[in-house]
């Protein structure tokens, strides 16, 4: 899901390239039927249907996220359950409520690392945790100021810096994937060996 997220986002910084490129394109001769504008139409055609469909892959890529933290969970509450701190109702909130939404999620993965670590010496938090947060926290922040910029646009400058910023989000959701990929792997991996482990009840 998040390879198919990646490769998404990717076709559309490719769209929003394209776009750039055919507005800084010498300007074609007038024709009567004024075909030479169809460049330009067919470039917006492209990026509008591309960022449509990454607003729903976003969305549902969300989804399968909460889904699965909410799995890992289950697993960690087998093990050590008092130290999981947030409700399941914050996979929820965690992304739509204000100031909550910077640190509380970062908690609860904190807490599923923690509980897939050996018992004596648990630890909530890790390197590759900070740099996926800080990635997913720039990436959420940058593309929604790109995207804001592009729909309050007005002139072709305004619009061709606008895409810019949208092309630049959009590589900070790529690299946000790749690590949301790596704790993944890592975290499901861990913690499925330590319920494994765990002496039986």
């Amino acid at each position: 899901m998040l390879a198919a997220y990646a490769m998404l986002t990717a076709a559309a910084g490719v769209a929003a390239w394209h776009k750039y490129q055919v507005m800084h394109a010498p300007p074609l001769p007038a024709q009567p039927d004024g075909s030479e504008a169809l460049p330009l139409i067919n470039a917006d055609i492209w990026f509008g249907n591309l960022r449509g469909w990454w607003n729903g892959a976003t969305l549902v890529t969300v989804l399968v996220f909460s889904v699965w933290m909410s799995r890992m969970r289950d697993l960690a509450e087998l093990v050590w359950p008092e130290g999981q701190r947030r409700s399941r109702a914050w996979l929820f909130f965690g992304w739509v409520v204000p100031i909550a939404d910077v640190f509380v999620l970062k908690m609860f993965v904190n807490d599923l690392w923690a509980a897939a670590g050996p018992a004596s010496r648990r630890e909530r938090g890790h390197r590759l945790l900070t740099f996926w947060w800080l990635s997913v926290l720039a990436a959420g922040a940058t593309g929604t100021d790109a995207l804001s910029a592009l729909n309050h646009a007005h002139t072709a400058s305004q619009t061709s810096q606008a895409l810019q910023r949208v092309m630049e989000s959009d590589l900070l959701y790529v690299c946000a994937a790749a690590l949301s990929a790596a704790v993944v792997w890592q975290l499901n991996g861990m913690l499925k060996q330590t319920v494994q482990a765990a002496p039986a009840s």
